[in-house]
């Protein structure tokens, strides 16, 4: 059975702020939930009540499983500064271990321009592992996110789940590794077992949503209990966040995979 998170920026958003679709996504079953950027640097991420979201945590007993890095997008074709995400990445830590989250997600921006593409790849590995020797002792894990730039993300570096895998392997530390999102690899017309079977154990985290649309499961053409067993041959056992925009109401819109998960 997987550990299901819906995220909190798109799901339960009926209940009000962040704090109280923690306290609805633990009345629909859940133990988990996900957010974007947890100081609004990122649009289209609001600032959070931080010690409001710690008390609903603690009140339900849900874990936070990921929260993004802000600025997510800092490493672009010149300015060359990424000062700024070195120093946010110290506050995303503090906030991450006062919520218990035990996952930062990281992007590769738009990359450098000019720069042959392998160049660039190598240079998000120097990037990362002075992000990991910054972090050194915190125990959070940094995941990097392949994202789809045929719909959602036009202008992305990294959008080959075999190129996060390259970064990973570069890095080379327990304390990064890939997220693997099944809805941006099948947006790019990925093999997803051909990708798990690559990554092995870099994936660290995972999140899903169907396709096209980017709905919830049920809602496009992805087979569920194929790629839910795919995942699971994979080796991977850890959290799935549920990033996807609901067609109908949140509570609604998590039955099937609720299903399916407890089956996979």
């Amino acid at each position: 059975m997987y550990q299901l998170a819906p995220n909190i920026e798109l799901l339960f958003t009926e209940a009000g702020d962040y704090h109280d679709r923690v306290r609805a996504a633990a009345a629909s079953g859940f133990t988990a939930v996900e957010m974007w950027g947890p100081t609004g640097v990122d649009a289209p991420a609001t600032p959070k009540d931080i010690p409001a979201l710690k008390a609903a945590l603690e009140e339900t007993g849900l874990q936070m499983t990921a929260q993004l890095s802000e600025p997510r997008t800092q490493f672009m074709i010149p300015p060359w500064d990424h000062s700024e995400f070195f120093r946010k990445l110290d506050e995303g830590v503090e906030i991450a271990h006062t919520l218990g989250t035990p996952r930062i997600v990281v992007g590769s921006g738009t990359g450098f321009g000019g720069w042959k593409r392998q160049v660039q790849l190598d240079k998000l590995i120097e990037i990362y592992q002075k992000a990991v020797a910054q972090i050194d002792g915190s125990g959070v894990v940094l995941v990097l996110e392949p994202v789809n730039v045929r719909v959602d993300h036009p202008g992305s570096l990294l959008d080959r789940t075999s190129e996060g895998v390259y970064v990973a392997r570069g890095v080379d530390s327990p304390f990064f590794g890939v997220l693997y999102d099944l809805y941006h690899s099948t947006v790019e017309g990925e093999d997803v077992a051909a990708e798990l079977d690559n990554a092995g154990d870099l994936i660290r985290y995972v999140q899903i949503a169907d396709a096209p649309g980017r709905g919830e499961p049920g809602t496009g053409t992805i087979d569920w209990p194929h790629s839910l067993g795919l995942l699971r041959s994979s080796g991977y056992d850890g959290p799935i966040g549920l990033e996807y925009y609901p067609t109908t109401e949140s509570a609604e819109s998590v039955k099937v995979i609720q299903g399916l998960a407890a089956d996979a």
